[in-house]
């Protein structure tokens, strides 16, 4: 007969591994897809720096960051707000009605400021009707923030019309279009980075943080187990819509223009960005560090490629290839994980119902 072991001593605990901490630090740190985002990444930027004319400069890297700068505020709430399985399809209109609301009150001779704060107010304003909305009325996010979309950018449009507010004044557009004294880093990297930290902090080290990740995973699991769904989801959609509002602001003074159709079709660049950095469109998983990554990918890839003299539309192909690549990439993951833990399961199941040997 071969030996068993023994059986644990009564009053003795048998040591326990959690899944996500089986495997090595190693393996955990470089085999996932944050760090597939940014191997590519580090790739896209050798080879356009190798191939594509002018790609080095200083110019190049202040023009990628300003015009980025506003995808990649709005991408930080958009995780959070992912990550609970909801999504946010307003932000771009938020951005569109913010910047009128400052073009509007700076016209009227509000000081730059006061119009600025009044606008970003405005913002919360709109992330606190989505919020109410989806969490108050149970309405799914989708379908209200595809209202909220027409809603807010019929706003926006309806204030202005075809016209655009261009008179600002030129210390705060200065402003917005300075850099880093003696570097090529915009001067908006800096509020954008404060953002990124606290929200990195909220999501990734604090009880709330979590509380998101098991809403992704099984909202009734989590409800069930203390975490106010209803309050955190509200939350991240106002949240969603301050930041949005501050972008707005921004998007406004960099430009040198309020107008209503500011920022189309900017949510989908915002969300193909946040799917492409490793967050799950089902919720329950993702990393702002692999958003962020996602976010540099896009824009660094779409300057590569004008400056090597490729058209928008190849570009929005591209871009488009890659969401779908991210998405059916992620499914096609999950199920292979579920067959090897099916695997396991059915081979371990085998092993102890089999006889012991003589």
């Amino acid at each position: 007969m071969t030996a068993t072991a023994p059986a644990p001593a009564p009053g003795t605990r048998t040591a326990r591994t959690y899944k996500p901490y089986a495997s090595p630090l190693w393996r955990r740190v470089l085999l996932n897809r944050e760090a597939a985002v940014i191997a590519l990444l580090l790739i896209v930027i050798a080879v356009a720096t190798a191939v594509v004319p002018n790609f080095d400069s200083p110019l190049t890297t202040t023009y990628l960051l300003r015009d980025v700068a506003p995808i990649l505020l709005i991408a930080l709430p958009m995780t959070l707000i992912i990550i609970t399985e909801e999504i946010d399809l307003s932000v771009a209109s938020i951005v569109g009605l913010t910047s009128v609301i400052t073009g509007i009150l700076t016209q009227a001779g509000w000081p730059l400021p006061v119009a600025a704060i009044t606008a970003i107010l405005v913002g919360t304003v709109c992330g606190v009707i989505n919020g109410a909305l989806i969490t108050a009325v149970g309405l799914p996010s989708l379908a209200v923030t595809i209202g909220t979309l027409a809603l807010f950018r019929g706003i926006a449009v309806g204030l202005l019309g075809t016209t655009a507010v261009t008179d600002f004044p030129e210390f705060w557009t200065d402003l917005a279009k300075d850099n880093i004294p003696g570097t090529p880093i915009p001067g908006i990297m800096i509020p954008f980075v404060v953002l990124a930290i606290a929200f990195a902090v909220l999501l990734h080290f604090t009880p709330f943080g979590r509380s998101l990740y098991a809403i992704g995973l099984n909202k009734e699991a989590a409800a069930f187990s203390g975490v106010d769904v209803g309050r955190a989801k509200f939350l991240l959609f106002v949240l969603s819509g301050t930041v949005s509002g501050f972008a707005g602001v921004y998007f406004t003074l960099l430009y040198g223009s309020a107008r209503g159709d500011n920022a189309t079709g900017m949510e989908l660049a915002v969300i193909a960005a946040v799917l492409l950095g490793g967050v799950s469109i089902f919720g329950g998983r993702g990393a702002l560090h692999g958003v962020i990554a996602g976010v540099l990918l896009i824009g660094i890839l779409g300057s590569a490629l004008r400056l090597a003299g490729v058209t928008s539309d190849i570009i929005n192909i591209i871009t488009g290839v890659l969401l779908v690549l991210s998405v059916v990439s992620s499914s096609l993951l999950a199920w292979l994980r579920r067959r090897r833990i099916s695997a396991i399961g059915k081979k371990k199941g085998r092993s102890a119902a089999a006889p012991p040997s003589s």
